[in-house]
């Protein structure tokens, strides 16, 4: 099934909290008749923004196609989360490709998270950008586990910016019933991700990107140069950038095998007022140790955007806010009856190792894509290092491209029964407290 089609309105934002709170911007054109460009990026999320941004300053022409909106996918949808390092922590990373590669990923890590801010900054960019991540325990041994990788960070990495969260402490800052500690990550940050992306949007434009919304291309006839095909139109480039993530479609199959798109969803409470402090008493966000992970923040009004929830298949479910209701009120039990004034779905992407997957499709054909749950920064990031490669300056794309990433069993045919059956096996863990 074509995600690009499967659950929102054409060529429309979905009804979030971030899209009634973001200045949008008038609708690009769509693609008519044949274009020329040095660079032809093909999706308008964080990888496909912050590529045509990086290509345009360099001097290169660049023509970017989103088949709906730019930040139309995830990129516009997310809970806001900058994180540090990669999607796997580093202990893990150390296990899988020892401890020099891993402390490289860790560099590139805090590389993409300081891109962020400095384009925030840079491009003037109004993303409601605050300090602070905690990831939090529900059991004794999950705190203990979550002590030991701040303590690694510190030890390790010369990380200086982990705080020790006690049971008395995480209380104070989080005072849900739930948790029995964590870890507080002062130096990675949330922001507003839809308000993120269109700013990047801007900024390319103002750089000479020429952008076309209601694009959705059909075929790439590989080539030196390429040709990318649209119902309308086509655009004759010398490199083309994959940037499509969940939204990929039959567009490449070598990426599809890889690169699984699933669902996930997200609340916006009523203002909560004087109520938030029994949310959080600091203007942090949370993640927590939870396989299908709730994570969530105050807005800007004081309401909780709460993420969570699963479902099996591409489909958006009837009542989101009854999905997501359930994990917010396990954290918060005081909130079971709180208004949801928003809920909505969104398509992320996921590889069998958690880990982006970066490939050289053709010598003139780059893609990054499958962020599973870490794209705000390593999606940027990702964009920046598309740009350097298609100058000839691949060494950080290279590096990313060096990551394990498997195919999923049975490449795109078994890959959604199996991940179905594997996520329903850690969900029902997390229901028993496993």
């Amino acid at each position: 099934m074509n995600l690009l089609h499967a659950n929102d309105r054409p060529g429309a934002y979905p009804n979030s909290f971030y899209a009634a709170t973001a200045p949008l911007l008038p609708a690009f054109p769509a693609l008519k008749g044949a274009e020329t460009a040095d660079l032809c990026v093909i999706g308008g999320g964080y990888t496909g923004l912050s590529t045509a941004l990086h290509a345009a300053e360099a001097g290169l022409s660049v023509i970017l196609l989103d088949a709906q909106r730019v930040g139309f996918g995830a990129s516009g949808r997310n809970g806001g989360q900058l994180g540090s390092g990669q999607r796997q922590d580093q202990m893990a990373l150390e296990k899988m490709l020892g401890p020099e590669e891993a402390r490289l990923y860790w560099r590139l890590g805090e590389d993409a998270k300081a891109l962020v801010k400095s384009l925030i900054a840079k491009h003037n960019i109004d993303a409601e950008l605050k300090s602070g991540v905690a990831w939090t325990g529900f059991t004794q041994s999950e705190v203990h586990e979550l002590h030991d990788y701040g303590a690694h960070l510190t030890a390790r990495y010369n990380y200086p910016e982990i705080e020790l969260l006690d049971g008395a402490t995480c209380a104070q800052v989080i005072p849900s019933p739930a948790y029995k500690g964590g870890i507080l990550d002062r130096g990675a940050a949330h922001l507003h991700p839809l308000k993120f992306v269109l700013g990047l949007a801007r900024a390319a434009e103002a750089a000479g990107v020429r952008l076309f919304e209601r694009s959705e291309v059909h075929r790439i006839d590989p080539g030196d140069p390429a040709v990318i095909r649209t119902a309308e139109g086509q655009v004759t480039a010398r490199h083309v950038v994959l940037a499509c993530n969940g939204y990929l479609g039959g567009l490449d199959r070598r990426v599809a095998a890889r690169v699984m798109p699933i669902n996930n969803y997200v609340i916006a409470t009523e203002p909560l007022g004087d109520d938030a402090a029994r949310v959080l008493t600091r203007d942090i966000a949370v993640a927590d140790s939870k396989f299908v992970v709730n994570y969530y923040r105050l807005s800007e009004d004081k309401r909780l955007i709460f993420g969570g929830g699963e479902s099996y298949g591409y489909r958006f479910p009837r009542d989101i806010a009854a999905k997501v209701r359930k994990p917010m009120t396990q954290i918060y039990p005081h909130l079971r009856d709180v208004r949801i004034d928003y809920a909505w779905g969104g398509t992320l992407a996921i590889t069998m190792k958690r880990l982006p997957f970066f490939s050289r499709l053709a010598p003139n054909i780059l893609t990054a894509s499958g962020y599973s749950g870490h794209g705000v920064g390593t999606a940027t990031h990702a964009g920046q290092l598309l740009a350097a490669a298609v100058e000839g300056q691949a060494s950080g794309f290279d590096a990313m491209s060096r990551l394990p990433t498997p195919t999923f069993p049975g490449g795109g045919g078994l890959r959604t029964p199996l991940l179905i059956a594997a996520m329903s096996w850690f969900a029902l863990r997390d229901r028993l407290g496993l």
